[in-house]
């Protein structure tokens, strides 16, 4: 087959849907089981996809970066959610179980070494495990760059955001009692494991609502209302790592590790106007990485979605893939 030719695209420079050819599921151990799926290439140019959240699991339109002709493109939903089991569970749930299990999957197909593709929280796990395994990556290919730090987590639930949309922000910071607001994510903890179904439900729809209204720089301010099945798993995973600061041993680790991942060359694609991630994380990523290249794009804010991120990313897999 010609590698070069590439196929049909579709929207904003997305390659056509494509099926998978293997789906399995991964008994991980410590009583998870995690879904694998492949598409493309069987014998092309392996690329890893690393979804966001943490909780919020692969879809099919993860698959659509990559031209099917040139790569093999390996998805998987992290522990706890997807379609990964036990749904929404915590329990044996940190980021180096998460890196173990990357490395499990890779072995158990076989890969020697792949690209990294990450976005949001799937940037964070795909930094962690290049830093881990700097000899597995050939290239990291980030999006909206998250780090993992308590500046970030201030950013999000700590008002900065919600000086742009305050009226969201009223909403979702009232659903606590006013001296409870200095710490939202203790806060919502309380309630998303507080064994009331009723409530645990509630406050994981507003969770999910408040981060879903900032991804896109065309929202209008709509939180959406999530399947409740999502919403549970996004917002308890999602909380139980930001209350466990992302399990990593100091504030700025990923920063402090960057000299282990210095020789591997990465490629970050950040909007402008990132309500989630702002662009001041990503800059300050590539101005300590060595072989690192951020484009910006111009009128884009979080989402995988956006049609200038999406169009950009899909440029930067087509330039990768001679």
């Amino acid at each position: 087959m010609d590698r070069s030719a590439g196929q049909k695209r579709t929207g904003a420079n997305l390659y056509s849907q494509v099926e998978p050819f293997d789906r399995q599921f991964l008994d991980v151990g410590e009583g998870h089981r995690v879904y694998v799926e492949q598409c493309g290439q069987p014998d092309g140019l392996p690329v890893l996809v690393l979804h966001g959240g943490p909780g919020g699991g692969s879809s099919p339109a993860m698959r659509r970066f990559f031209d099917p002709s040139v790569y093999r493109v390996v998805l998987f939903d992290q522990r706890g959610c997807g379609r990964s089991e036990p749904n929404a569970a915590v329990q044996a749930n940190t980021t180096w179980h998460l890196v173990a299990d990357i490395e499990r999957i890779r072995k158990a197909l076989g890969i020697d070494r792949w690209i990294v593709f990450g976005g949001s929280w799937g940037a964070t796990l795909g930094l962690i495990y290049a830093e881990t395994h700097p000899d597995r990556v050939i290239h990291l290919v980030l999006r909206g760059v998250f780090l993992m730090t308590q500046a970030e987590l201030d950013w999000f639930y700590g008002g900065g955001a919600g000086a742009f949309w305050p009226e969201l922000w009223q909403r979702f910071a009232g659903m606590v009692p006013a001296d409870e607001r200095a710490d939202l994510i203790g806060a919502y903890h309380k309630r998303l494991f507080s064994g009331n179904p009723a409530e645990e439900a509630r406050f994981a729809r507003a969770w999910t609502g408040w981060e879903n209204a900032l991804a896109s720089i065309e929202n209008e301010g709509l939180t959406g209302d999530a399947p409740s099945d999502y919403a549970r798993a996004f917002a308890r995973l999602e909380n139980h790592y930001f209350v466990n600061h992302g399990f990593l041993e100091t504030d700025g680790q990923i920063l402090r590790d960057l000299p282990k991942i210095q020789d591997i060359p990465g490629t970050i694609v950040q909007g402008r106007y990132d309500m989630i991630c702002p662009p001041l994380t990503a800059w300050k990523l590539t101005q300590s990485w060595r072989r690192s290249e951020l484009r910006m794009i111009p009128v884009a804010g979080h989402a995988l979605s956006e049609p200038g991120i999406s169009a950009e990313l899909v440029r930067v897999m087509d330039g990768l893939r001679a």
